[in-house]
């Protein structure tokens, strides 16, 4: 146990089988944390195991998965001290394209299963008065990215979704903190390419498909290594009253910076610009 922690508090962290979410879990047994891994992928997840953390087979967008994943958790541990919503993915294309039924797909997985998993951890932290909230959100939650309409749609209501909670549970000494990355070495990088290309790579906005797959795949811009994102979940777990948002990774600040101060047509340009110079 770290003597950094004082006892050991427990954490369930979703979408913990690749990327930040697995590295958020081997950081935090390294800590001292008592952690619950939850994905769809379990098998991936035998390092955590092996690191002495735990396991959940979990799908957000089944309401019975994670139930049973949160009442696994309190039946084991009593408590959950922290709970990390981390699931998630990109789908990419032209808005035009992209089926609704994928649409609404994007935000089961990326806003409702979200929600859900926190109304089950909510009443056990309200027991305890204590208890942090740590949602993934993305610079997309505050800007918007070419053939990203769904995606930063997901983004920009989870921003909403977790100011209101923030301010409904901070009477029962609940934090919820929002950490918005930017560009990250993950497996998103590629599904969002994917997704653009099969959803929109043969329709009218092939040229934009097409650029948008040559501006991520160029490395104009260098992906941040998840560290930096795991190293602001210790930071706001380890605070007594953290930050409301923390902002990192590859590109994160700047555009955030100029979507805050530039107006939305010349916002649009330096995207124009951007998505001309790699075509």
């Amino acid at each position: 146990m770290s003597k950094k922690l004082g006892h050991a508090k427990t954490v369930l962290i979703t979408g913990a089988s690749s990327g930040m979410g697995k590295d958020f879990a081997l950081r935090l047994l390294k800590e001292g944390y008592i952690v619950y891994g939850a994905a769809r992928r379990v098998e991936r997840m035998s390092d955590i195991v092996a690191a002495g953390g735990h396991a959940l087979q979990m799908d957000v967008t089944s309401d019975e998965s994670v139930q049973q994943g949160v009442q696994k958790m309190v039946q084991e541990q009593g408590r959950i001290d922290a709970l990390i919503n981390n699931a998630g993915y990109g789908s990419y294309g032209a808005i035009e394209d992209i089926p609704i039924d994928e649409a609404r797909r994007q935000f089961e997985v990326n806003l409702f299963g979200l929600a859900r998993i926190t109304q089950l951890v909510l009443p056990h932290m309200r027991k305890q008065h204590a208890g942090k909230i740590i949602n993934i959100s993305s610079m997309g939650g505050k800007l918007y990215t070419p053939l990203g309409g769904w995606y930063n749609a997901t983004k920009h209501a989870l921003e909403g979704f977790s100011d209101c909670l923030r301010f409904e549970t901070e009477q029962f000494g609940i934090d919820v903190v929002v950490i918005e990355p930017g560009s990250i070495e993950s497996e998103w990088g590629g599904i969002a390419v994917d997704s653009a290309m099969k959803y929109s790579g043969q329709t009218a906005y092939a040229p934009l498909a097409q650029s948008f797959k040559s501006l991520s795949e160029g490395g104009s811009v260098r992906p941040s290594p998840p560290k930096v994102i795991t190293d602001l979940v210790v930071k706001a777990l380890r605070a007594k009253k953290p930050k409301t948002r923390y902002v990192a990774g590859a590109a994160a600040k700047p555009f955030m910076f100029l979507r805050r101060w530039v107006s939305d047509r010349a916002f649009d340009k330096i995207l124009h610009r951007m998505m001309k110079s790699s075509s």
